[in-house]
């Protein structure tokens, strides 16, 4: 049975403005100059105050008028917005560290060849067949960027007969195989890490005692060398401490990524634009927002005037009163746009002050350990603002102390309370905890349940859990794989 009923009901939604400026507030500086550069594109009322400062007019000076055939109710603004030269000019609201002289000097660098390209052309160089070049290649195309072949042989036979259509078998894309193995780096083409180790000792002086040991324990105990049990070597393949001593030193030496070698030398370099500048002047902390290669928005003025020819009209035909909706739309679309970019400037500094100043101490000594517990709530109680607010700010935004370039999210920080009953930083103790682990005898490195000992010692109750998480989250394994002759 249907049914009519009245109801009422309150809910929140979101205006257009204030969802562009959740998602400005989330990108960093270097997201926002390609969306400025995109909203100028897009918006023809949107101009960059740079190129012609002398026409410019600030975004409060224009406005849409009152025309009774134009106005509806969803107005946000009226005559008065667009024509009032009395507003505070846009300049005094922006802060402007630069001059338009200065000059930004960018390093090129020089693009290289891809780590297959290196390979391929060493692979051809080769006294080799069609048939056996085209085997290669597909090899080669399917090494990783480590350089190892992560591709079963026998899977590989259906490969080339279903892409290639080409009938061959494991002993032949062995053989191919064979020939890429001989290529610089050495290791490449190796389809695990035994083998990649053994392949660069077979090209060493194997007649050393240290090399044909250390080839011995790749090939016959390389279980217990990946687990560290010396013990079990020296055992087992009948050999001093100082000759597995010496032996693994020989090993150290050897590339287990030998993919990287070539790759290093051809990755994109990238670059952090940090977001927040902070400087230490004699004990006073300054911070700066990041705004180089910011264009200075406004709207524009020939559109300004166009709207106001359009608008005294009094006899307006429809294709007339669409062409002011349209001048109007984008008028209102370019003044909410210098809004929220303004908006968005004034809750970051607003933000980052209020993480300046919970962290004075780090921020004036460097010193991780004077680093406080610090949640979002924290700084969204400071600041007045709700908690998913703060998230965005600090979203992949940098920030540039005297002591480097940092995640703002690296500063947020569970809190736990050592034996004083103080609140401290679980940052403090991880960095406490990474300090006890550096200064362990390596021969003898310390346990987890010895580092609770020890930390306990300092203050600071732990469980043997939490440690070993701390430990995985520095990337520190455990004592026995931290064992060193």
């Amino acid at each position: 049975m249907l049914t009519q009923r009245l109801q009422q009901k309150l809910q929140q939604k979101l205006s257009p403005q204030q969802i562009q400026l959740m998602k400005l507030l989330q990108v960093p500086t270097i997201a926002l100059e390609q969306r400025i550069k995109q909203e100028l594109e897009e918006n023809p009322a949107l101009e960059d105050g740079s190129e012609n400062e002398e026409d410019q007019i600030q975004e409060d000076d224009y406005d849409d008028g009152k025309d009774e055939e134009t106005e509806t109710s969803d107005d946000e603004f009226d005559l008065s917005d667009y024509v009032d030269d009395d507003e505070i000019p846009d300049y005094k609201y922006n802060a402007n560290n630069t001059s338009k002289d200065d000059e930004e000097k960018i390093i090129p660098y020089a693009s290289g060849s891809s780590f297959q390209e290196i390979i391929t052309t060493q692979f051809h160089f080769k006294d080799i067949t069609e048939r056996e070049e085209a085997i290669g290649d597909f090899i080669i195309g399917n090494l990783d960027d480590s350089g190892y072949l992560n591709r079963e042989l026998e899977a590989m036979v259906d490969d080339f007969a279903f892409t290639q259509n080409i009938m061959t078998t494991v002993e032949e894309i062995e053989a191919v195989l064979q020939i890429i193995q001989s290529l610089e780096p050495p290791g490449i083409g190796a389809r695990n890490l035994q083998e990649c180790l053994e392949n660069q000792l077979k090209l060493k002086d194997t007649d050393k005692r240290e090399i044909a040991v250390a080839l011995k324990i790749i090939q016959r105990y390389f279980l217990e060398f990946s687990k560290k049990h010396y013990s079990k070597i020296i055992q087992r393949a009948n050999i001093s401490e100082e000759e597995l001593k010496l032996a693994i030193d020989e090993i150290l030496k050897l590339n287990p990524k030998p993919g990287n070698s070539l790759i290093d030398s051809i990755k994109v370099n990238q670059f952090i634009t940090p977001d927040f500048l902070i400087e230490n002047d004699d004990g006073e902390l300054v911070l700066t927002l990041n705004g180089r290669n910011m264009p200075e928005l406004h709207v524009s003025r020939s559109y300004k005037d166009l709207f106001e020819t359009y608008n005294i009209s009094t006899k307006k035909d429809q294709k007339q009163k669409d062409t002011v909706m349209f001048i109007k739309q984008k008028l209102d679309s370019a003044k909410w746009f210098i809004d929220a970019i303004r908006q968005r400037h004034q809750t970051l500094l607003l933000t980052m002050e209020a993480i300046m100043a919970h962290q004075y101490e780090y921020f004036t000594t460097g010193d991780e350990t004077n680093l406080k517990p610090m949640i979002l709530k924290d700084i969204a109680e400071k600041v007045n603002l709700d908690i998913s607010t703060i998230s965005r700010v600090v979203n992949s935004k940098y920030v540039q102390t005297p002591f480097g370039t940092f995640l703002l999210k690296s500063f947020f920080s569970e809190s736990m309370q050592n034996t004083d009953g103080e609140e401290v930083s679980t940052r403090e103790i991880k960095k406490i905890l990474m300090d006890v682990i550096e200064a362990e005898n390596k021969k003898k490195p310390i346990i987890d349940e010895k580092l609770v000992i020890i930390l306990k010692e300092k203050g600071y109750n732990i469980a043997r859990r939490t440690i070993a998480k701390y430990r995985e989250q520095l990337g520190i394994p455990v004592a026995r794989m931290r064992k060193q002759l």
